[in-house]
């Protein structure tokens, strides 16, 4: 992660200093600290009536390879579960219906520092799978048979998931 250098509101050099008791970036022409914060993300645990879990596998860094949940990084203008929605459409070609809030949790990012990733499953979809976006490939696997996960929150929304009585 390249540090910030300059105000994102002014442009002018900014530096570190304890503010609101912690080490924070400010800028003194401001008189404002420059706050950082986690980007938000979603993702979906898709369980079939068998309880197989969709995964997609990544065709771009970070663990471009690896196999994770349906999800990307929200837009200004959409909820939390409108994007889980969204990248579940644009990667499997599957809608989804009445998604279940799992939660909330965070990975480290060596891009963005902390990624926030809210957690939906649904278990109500159409359409027919195909990958798309970012996606290599899209399969369902069985719980005891999956490849490794890339984020240790798809994991951990797999676990929580895959314990819920619904």
């Amino acid at each position: 992660m390249v540090p910030k250098r300059f105000c994102p509101y002014c442009g002018q050099p900014i530096d570190k200093l304890v503010y609101e008791k912690r080490l924070r970036l400010f800028c003194h022409s401001c008189q404002l600290p420059i706050y950082e914060n986690p980007i938000p993300a979603a993702c979906m645990v898709v369980m079939d009536s068998g309880n197989k879990i969709l995964l997609v596998k990544r065709l771009v860094e970070p663990k471009a390879g690896s196999w994770c949940l349906p999800g990307g990084f929200m837009e200004l203008d959409e909820t939390p579960e409108q994007c889980a929605l969204r990248e579940l459409e644009e990667e499997s070609g599957l809608i989804a219906e009445a998604p279940i809030l799992l939660g909330a949790l965070t990975n480290n990012s060596n891009q963005y520092k902390t990624v926030l990733v809210i957690g939906y499953l649904v278990k109500r979809f159409r359409g027919k799978l195909k990958a798309g976006d970012d996606a290599d490939a899209v399969q369902w696997f069985e719980l005891n048979q999956m490849p490794e996960i890339a984020f240790s929150s798809h994991r951990r929304f797999i676990k929580i998931a895959s314990e819920k009585k619904i």
